[in-house]
């Protein structure tokens, strides 16, 4: 019970510390973003390009989703000018799961006592800088925190069963991936979990993989729920990122084991093969899409346009 409490309080702290890494990046780069979303999307390439950035920099696929959708119902975007967006989040989401590999332990303290200073600053950019800060290091130390509470419970018994119920059941891995980030609604801090659990030793790389992808379908709930109501384009915005994910994972999925080797061969630490792993399959996957962005809207507006 006191074990379940802390994996709950530790996502809480995750996600908390990502609301406010975004909020001090958003900030930061004031309104600026909406515009260069707005203005720079003219083809599908060149909005893949901008939506990487600004998910890079809002460290949220779902927030530059929600963010996109609100844009279309505003008038201030189409639905086809969103398609290179949802590519770039795919991709720029990567950079959070790559950045949260670093080992940096023993900087998490001063980290949150420089945030803290700076966040009680009047200046807006050295408050926003120190929200940053602050947000960074608590999802150091939520990760940290992952890790040793899978150490701790991987000989329980409930757990093992759990565990060895997902390991080389992919179908079921994915659909736990699924469910776990449309509840905590963060696909981020669902990768953040599974690296924690590989770390310790408690989980297989294949089943990881499998609950990664998962979380990419897990996140489109997000989205789907910024656009109910928000107009028929906005919707096709939606269903067209949820279509993307199912997609890419669907081609993906009879190559977990291959990923697998793959992310085996290319780093020592399993946190890191599940991070390389995730840029592979999200880079591909959008990169693939991506000459054929226009078709795909068309295909989107042809099965979900109609009145």
């Amino acid at each position: 019970m006191v074990q379940l409490l802390l994996f709950f309080l530790l996502i809480g702290l995750f996600i908390y510390g990502m609301t406010l890494l975004r909020s001090g990046l958003f900030n930061l780069s004031a309104g600026s973003l909406k515009n260069w979303l707005a203005a720079v999307t003219n083809s599908p390439w060149k909005g893949t390009v901008m939506g990487t950035i600004v998910t890079a920099v809002l460290q949220s696929s779902s927030a530059v989703m929600i963010i996109t959708i609100g844009m279309v119902s505003a008038r201030m975007l189409t639905f086809p000018q969103t398609i290179g967006i949802i590519l770039g989040t795919n991709i720029g989401t990567t950079f959070t799961t790559e950045l949260i590999t670093f080992n940096i332990e023993s900087y998490i303290v001063p980290l949150a006592a420089a945030g803290s200073i700076l966040a009680v600053m009047k200046n807006k950019s050295l408050r926003s800088s120190g929200l940053a800060l602050l947000g960074l290091s608590a999802v150091f130390a939520a990760m940290r925190g992952f890790e040793y509470l899978a150490g701790s419970v991987k000989d329980n018994d409930m757990v093992n069963h759990w565990l060895l119920t997902l390991d080389g059941n992919y179908l079921f891995a994915v659909a736990a991936g699924i469910v776990l980030t449309a509840i905590i609604q963060s696909s981020t801090a669902t990768t953040g979990i599974i690296m924690g659990f590989l770390t310790a030793g408690a989980m297989d790389l294949d089943t990881g993989i499998a609950i990664m992808l998962g979380s990419n379908i897990g996140t489109c709930v997000d989205a789907y729920l910024a656009s109910i109501g928000s107009g028929k384009e906005a919707k096709l915005t939606a269903f067209a990122h949820i279509w993307l994910n199912c997609l890419g994972v669907a081609a993906f999925y009879p190559f977990i084991h291959v990923l697998a080797v793959l992310g085996e061969s290319a780093a020592s630490s399993p946190d890191v093969q599940l991070a390389h792993i995730s840029v592979l399959f999200n880079v591909i996957s959008s990169l693939l899409v991506l000459p054929f962005a226009n078709q795909f809207g068309r295909f989107v507006i042809r099965l979900h346009g109609r009145k």
